[in-house]
């Protein structure tokens, strides 16, 4: 599956996804895979990937 993925939207996408999350804290995880997969054009399978994949938690900045 890893070859299906390796276009630049899905690229963009995660960088934005993070950039997002620091950004808006409080929105929801499927709110902004739902507003990525509009600015970047992502195919029903890369949006299924991130569904399943991307972890928001990763990019939130920990309390100390």
């Amino acid at each position: 599956m890893a070859g299906l993925l390796e276009g630049d939207g899905i690229k963009k996408a995660l960088r934005w996804l993070g950039e997002r999350r620091l950004e808006a804290p409080g929105a929801t995880r499927s709110s902004l895979i739902d507003e990525a997969a509009m600015r970047f054009d992502l195919t029903p399978l890369e949006v299924e990937w991130l569904l399943a994949n991307w972890r928001d938690d990763a990019v939130t900045p920990k309390a100390p």
